[in-house]
């Protein structure tokens, strides 16, 4: 049976963990990633050379929004879009800028604008899809990425966000078979692992959580909360000691995590040493 603190501390993984393997730029032609790694200078050689070519400031532009460098980036698909306002692309791609810089009013409108352009573009719904389940707005998230699911069943974000949603309302159920579909289509991805694993975790299905927590840090050994999602399961099974090294391994890659360090809390005199970070 679960104990309070883990049911808890479920919740808590579960909650901090409602994000979106490879949600990316999409370049002028395909909808793929551009990248960090693109050589910018290069880009920009691009740009010089054709200024009135919209698809040269659009990729540009995902190149710099992939570093982290969102004014220029801005700067980027707002050119794209003044040489062609029928640009869907761009206007999702602002939209993902407009998100990570927190001003979800403009990333819905532009999302918004998007869809308007290009009523089947698949990676808009699944954008306005997550602002919306960052706002709370659960059933307007559910129909979008129905939709995205609809207009494209082979990519696995849509199966996946929409997995979160269904786990957010407790449909642990539902939700394992989007993670599974999500895993089928893109089976090198950790997230949907780790997503499965919890709602196996919350049904009870121990054995299956940890393969689940395994295989993704398989993956991504750094996923720290895996870890900490490890460390409850087998913390469930009664083996406190390899669950005081999971949360410690959680710890040892984000300190500040506070599932893992209650975790240790709850371990805490049930394990030689106490459950202090370095016990394995």
């Amino acid at each position: 049976m679960f104990t309070a603190g883990a049911l808890v501390a479920v919740g808590l993984v579960a909650a901090s963990c409602q994000t979106t393997p490879g949600e990316t730029f999409a370049s002028a032609d395909s909808g793929t990633f551009a990248g960090a790694s693109v050589n910018i200078a290069s880009l920009t050689e691009v740009v010089e050379r054709s200024p009135n070519d919209a698809s040269a400031y659009n990729v540009r532009g995902t190149a710099y929004g992939a570093s982290g460098r969102y004014k220029e980036a801005l700067d980027d698909f707002n050119r794209a879009l003044q040489l062609d306002p029928t640009f869907h692309q761009a206007y999702a791609n602002r939209a993902l800028v407009y998100r990570q810089l927190g001003e979800f009013d403009k990333a819905l409108a532009d999302y918004d604008r998007a869809i308007r352009t290009e009523p089947r573009y698949a990676p808009a719904y699944i954008g306005r899809g997550n602002v919306y389940r960052q706002q709370n707005q659960i059933s307007l998230a559910l129909a979008d990425y129905d939709r995205a699911i609809r207009l494209q069943p082979d990519d696995p974000q849509g199966f996946h966000n929409r997995a979160l949603i269904y786990q957010t309302r407790g449909l642990h159920n539902f939700a394992i078979e989007d993670f599974t579909t999500a895993i089928g289509l893109d089976p090198t991805a950790p997230e949907p692992y780790h997503g499965r694993g919890l709602s196996n975790l919350a049904l009870g299905n121990i054995d299956s959580s940890l393969e689940d927590f395994n295989r993704a840090l398989q993956i991504n050994v750094r996923y720290y909360e895996a870890w900490t999602s490890r460390g409850i399961a087998l913390e469930q099974q009664g083996d406190y000691v390899q669950a005081v090294d999971a949360y410690n391994r959680a710890l040892s890659i984000n300190a500040g995590y506070e599932p893992a360090k209650e975790g240790l809390s709850r371990l805490r005199g049930k394990v030689p040493g106490g459950g202090i970070l370095g016990v394995r």
